[in-house]
């Protein structure tokens, strides 16, 4: 039998859903309109900066994003094209290749980074008090940490 949600959990659910999608929207939008870079660009960009030698397997950087394969080879494509990344073959698996940050991919996300913190700066940390973003943060672990239990 399925529990339904009361008015205040529903409406609690519904301006998490409209929080997450304008604030998703505008980082999205800021990143567009000044530096051509999409959301789902930028997180490429970031998560390839931290590995080691600024490369990672697609297998791997598709499990890290949470894009299928086939998403994140367009979305990787499509940096490619920009030269911002490049592919370059896994020598164990030839099967597997790599996405790898160029240094004009480095020099894109430095200079996009900026932007993105001062947009989460500006419609986040600004927003909510100190207490309040460190119970969003434990409140997002636990249902990411949940979720992952699920998955497995």
């Amino acid at each position: 039998m399925t529990k339904w949600l009361s008015a205040d959990e529903q409406q609690s659910w519904r301006s998490l859903i409209t929080a997450w999608t304008l604030l998703n929207h505008q980082l999205n939008l800021d990143l567009q309109s000044q530096h051509g870079l999409t959301i789902a660009d930028y997180e490429i960009l970031v998560c390839l900066s931290e590995c080691e030698g600024k490369r990672l397997r697609m297998s791997e950087l598709a499990e890290v994003t949470l894009a299928s394969r086939s998403r994140l080879s367009h979305q990787v494509g499509r940096l490619e094209a920009t030269g911002l990344v490049a592919r370059a073959e896994c020598a164990e698996d030839r099967r597997g290749s790599f996405a790898v940050l160029t240094d004009a991919g480095w020099q894109a996300l430095a200079n996009s980074a900026p932007t993105h913190v001062t947009g989460v700066r500006t419609h986040v940390l600004d927003v909510l008090s100190k207490s309040e973003f460190k119970a969003l943060g434990e409140a997002c672990r636990k249902i990411a940490t949940a979720i992952g239990q699920e998955s497995d």
